[in-house]
């Protein structure tokens, strides 16, 4: 039996604060299937805020007792400056035979190997579109950090080169290891559900869906300037709805919305469940995921398994992830955007195609899958 002490501090700080992003549910769900592995055994622990033992979304597991240790940044700074260990780690090293950091909190431990998840390295590469204050010192902290990892797990072939390029980590060190996608999205939603979303939501009959919060790395403005250069009557016919929080640097896009919200073209939802989102999403013409990096594109194989047509970018790990099961245009062309969509509005054979498509490269991506591969690299580092 192998025992992981399994980081928590992203899901624990969604649980908190009820925002669920993409780290704390790739750590919600890989948690879930580990407890059902018959070689692991995890202890989770978290940084600076509690975790209650349990998950959030459509998936639960047992409880499971965790520990919480010091705020990060201020005990990592003081690993960096001293050489020492993480304050309090050897709690949880005691009783553990590695450490798997899943989101990017990456303690220092000398006695126990430290496996590291990193979903991208679009914090070195585009500072730019990173929020906080501070953002270079966190940045020079983090690529510290990394250094304390035996090995890295990251989820896409794209991710794996920029981590090496912009973080100077030896490829040999990296495991790729694609995200999966949840079950909800495969399963048919009752009549009665989605007749409840429309209504609950004040959903057209048909409409163009844009899923993620609100922020300049997802390019929610391309998806509405695009949707601008349909005609008038098929914009009424299909509005853009946008789900998404607001995030950083956004007062642009939202000022978009509420230009075009007077004439009903644009619908902004900004408290959605996770519960929602599926028939949301199931119901919509077609997915615009225009983004301008990913390291993975999730909202991408979601829309598949929802039977959902995608218009996505054909950058970064996007194409790696989509396959031909959708249509990938640059990010920036706003004229491809909307040429998209107008094939989507004009074409049946077409919609259908990518729905038959789409279904059949979301079933090759399972969090199952991803837990095996992950229970694998703690095979390899502790036989190492």
């Amino acid at each position: 039996m192998m025992r992981v002490g399994f980081g928590v501090t992203a899901l624990a700080k969604a649980q908190a604060g009820g925002a669920h992003d993409g780290i704390s549910h790739y750590t919600q769900e890989l948690l879930h299937q580990l407890n059902q592995h018959p070689s692991v055994t995890c202890t989770p622990f978290s940084f600076g805020v509690a975790w209650q033992g349990k998950h959030l979304g459509a998936t639960s597991s047992p409880e499971t007792p965790s520990q919480t240790l010091s705020t990060y940044a201020r005990a990592a700074a003081w690993s960096v400056l001293s050489g020492r260990d993480y304050i309090g780690i050897d709690r949880i090293a005691a009783n553990v035979d590695l450490i798997h950091a899943t989101d990017h909190y990456i303690p220092r431990c000398h006695s126990r190997p430290v496996v590291a998840s990193l979903m991208d390295a679009i914090p070195f590469s585009h500072p730019e579109w990173s929020r906080g204050s501070f953002r270079s010192l966190k940045n020079a902290l983090w690529l510290r950090a990394i250094r304390w990892a035996e090995r890295i797990i990251t989820i896409s072939e794209y991710s794996k080169t920029e981590l090496s390029k912009w973080a100077h980590i030896d490829p040999s060190k990296i495991e790729v290891i694609p995200l999966g996608v949840d079950q909800r999205w495969f399963a048919e939603v009752p009549l009665e559900a989605l007749n409840h979303v429309q209504q609950t939501y004040q959903l057209p009959k048909q409409f163009f869906v844009s899923v993620g919060t609100l922020q300049p790395r997802k390019n929610v403005a391309a998806a509405i300037q695009a949707h601008r250069t349909l005609s008038a009557a098929q914009r009424a016919q299909y509005p853009l709805v946008i789900v998404g929080r607001a995030g950083w640097r956004c007062e642009n896009v939202i000022s978009m919305i509420k230009q075009d919200a007077a004439s009903h073209t644009v619908r902004w939802l900004t408290q959605v469940s996770d519960q929602d989102l599926v028939p949301i999403v199931k119901l919509a013409k077609g997915l615009v995921f225009p983004s301008l990096a990913e390291g993975f594109g999730l909202p991408v194989l979601e829309a598949f398994a929802a039977q959902v047509p995608v218009i996505t970018s054909n950058t970064t790990s996007l194409p790696e992830v989509a396959g031909s099961a959708a249509l990938c245009v640059p990010p920036t062309n706003i004229k491809a955007i909307a040429q998209s969509m107008q094939r989507l509005i004009d074409d049946d054979a077409l919609c259908l195609s990518l729905r038959q498509q789409g279904l059949l490269q979301a079933k090759r991506f399972s969090w199952e899958a991803c837990a095996q591969k992950t229970a694998k690299v703690y095979e390899q580092v502790l036989s190492a």
